[in-house]
C-alpha cells in the first residue's frame, strides 16, 4: 500500500486493487500510444473492439463460463436486473420462486411481483437476516419459471455455503458482492448476474451471463434496452456501453490471473476472513452478528452491545486509517468489507486495532 492510502471497507463503491489504479493512471491519457484515454474511444473503433473482446474473452477463462452461455456487458447496476429477469424468464409460467435472505433479494422479489406471481420459497427474516436457510428448508414450486437467490448479503453480512438445487426449475442468482471472491460452476445456473462495483470494476458496469435458451421469451412490452435476446445480438453495443469501465474490469481480470485465479483468490478471501473471524470470536466486547455457518467471506458484521461503544469504534478507527466499518442505517454495528482488492495486511491490521481498542476499553 503506498503511504497516501488507507484501508477502505466501503462495502460498495469499494476499493480497487491498487495495481490496477496505478496501471490505469499511467493510460489515463494516452493508452498504449494511440494518443487519447480510453474514455474518449469510439465503442465501434478498431481499438476499442480489441480491449473489449479481450475482456470478454479474459471474464470467460477466468469464470470457466461453457460456450452455450453469453457474457453482457450492460447497465442500470443489479437493481435493474430486479426487473429485466422477470421480464424476460417469467413468461413461460407466469410465476417464479425467491428466496428472500437479505434487503436486495428481498426489493428483487417485490420488484418482480409486477410481472407474475412470486411465490417466496425462503426466508430468514424471522431472525433479521443473520442466516441462511438449508436445502431441505426451500420450497420450490414444479410450475416456477426460475428460482432466484442472492449469493451475498452485504448489509446482514451472510453468505450462500451452497448452490440451491432446484431441479428442472432454471437457478437465477445475483452475485453482485461475492463474484471473482471464489470458483463458480456457472453451468449450475441459467442467469448470474452482478453489479461491479465490489470486486469487478467501478460502479456502472453491470455484467449478466445467460444461457443463450433462455434468451428470446420477453414479454412485447419489454424495453428493447432491457431484452436479453437484442444485447446477446447486438454483442452488448445496441448502445454505448460503459467503456472505461469494461476497460477496467480488463485490468481486474489481468490481476486476478496473476494471482493465481479464482481458486488461490477463494484461498486469500477464506484465510482473511477467518483471521477477522477469530479476533472477533477472542474478543470479550465484540461479536459477530451472522450465524456462523452462514458468515459471509466478503462483509464481516460485527457488533457490541453498546452503541455509543460501535460509534466510538468506527470513529477511532477511521482515525486510525481504516474507514468506512459503520454498519448498514438499518442494522447498525460494524460492516468490514473485505473483497478482493483488500489486502490480507488490511485484514490483520484491523484485527490488531479491535484488539488495542478492546485492551483501552477493558483498562
Amino acid at each position: 500500500m503506498g503511504s497516501a492510502r488507507i484501508f477502505n471497507f466501503a462495502a460498495g463503491p469499494s476499493m480497487l486493487p491498487e495495481e490496477v489504479l496505478q496501471e490505469a493512471a499511467a493510460e489515463l491519457s494516452n493508452y498504449k500510444g494511440t494518443g487519447m484515454s480510453v474514455m474518449e474511444m469510439s465503442h465501434r473503433s478498431d481499438v476499442y473492439a480489441r480491449i473489449f473482446e479481450s475482456v470478454q474473452t479474459a471474464f470467460r477463462r477466468v469464470m470457466n463460463i461453457p460456450n452455450n452461455y453469453s457474457v453482457l456487458f450492460l447497465q442500470g447496476g443489479a437493481t435493474l436486473q430486479f426487473a429485466m429477469v422477470p421480464m424476460n424468464l417469467i413468461g413461460k409460467t407466469g410465476s417464479a420462486d425467491y428466496a428472500v435472505t437479505g434487503s436486495f433479494s428481498g426489493k428483487a422479489a417485490k420488484e418482480a411481483e409486477k410481472y407474475g406471481k412470486i411465490h417466496i420459497s425462503a426466508s430468514s427474516e424471522d431472525k433479521n437476516f443473520t442466516y441462511i436457510p438449508r436445502q431441505e428448508d426451500l420450497e420450490i414450486f414444479p410450475n416456477a419459471s426460475y428460482f432466484h437467490y442472492c449469493a451475498n448479503n452485504t448489509i446482514y453480512g451472510t453468505e450462500w455455503n451452497y448452490v440451491p438445487e432446484t431441479g428442472e426449475i432454471p437457478l437465477v442468482c445475483d452475485m453482485s458482492s461475492n463474484i471473482l471472491s471464489k470458483p463458480v460452476d456457472v453451468s449450475k445456473y441459467a442467469l448470474i448476474y452482478a453489479g461491479a462495483q465490489k470486486n469487478m470494476a467501478p460502479a456502472g458496469l453491470t455484467v449478466v451471463i445467460i444461457r443463450n435458451d433462455l434468451a428470446g421469451n420477453a414479454f412485447p412490452y419489454t424495453p428493447i434496452m432491457m431484452d436479453y435476446a437484442t444485447m446477446i445480438k447486438n454483442d452488448s453495443m445496441y448502445n454505448t456501453p460503459p467503456c472505461y469501465n469494461i476497460y477496467i474490469l480488463g485490468l481486474v481480470l489481468n490481476w486476478v490471473e496473476k494471482l493465481g485465479g479464482l481458486k488461490a483468490l477463494q484461498k486469500r478471501n477464506e484465510e482473511k476472513a477467518a483471521l477477522l473471524y477469530e479476533c472477533l470470536e477472542e474478543s470479550q466486547i465484540f461479536h459477530p452478528v451472522a450465524e456462523k455457518e452462514a458468515r459471509s467471506n466478503m462483509n464481516v458484521t460485527f457488533r457490541s452491545d453498546s452503541p455509543e461503544l460501535d460509534a466510538m469504534f468506527v470513529a477511532r478507527a477511521a482515525d486510525a486509517g481504516f474507514v468506512n466499518l459503520k454498519g448498514h442505517r438499518s442494522v447498525g454495528g460494524m460492516r468490514a468489507s473485505i473483497y478482493n482488492a483488500m489486502p490480507p495486511e488490511g485484514v490483520a491490521a484491523l484485527a490488531d486495532f479491535i484488539r488495542v481498542f478492546e485492551q483501552n476499553i477493558l483498562r
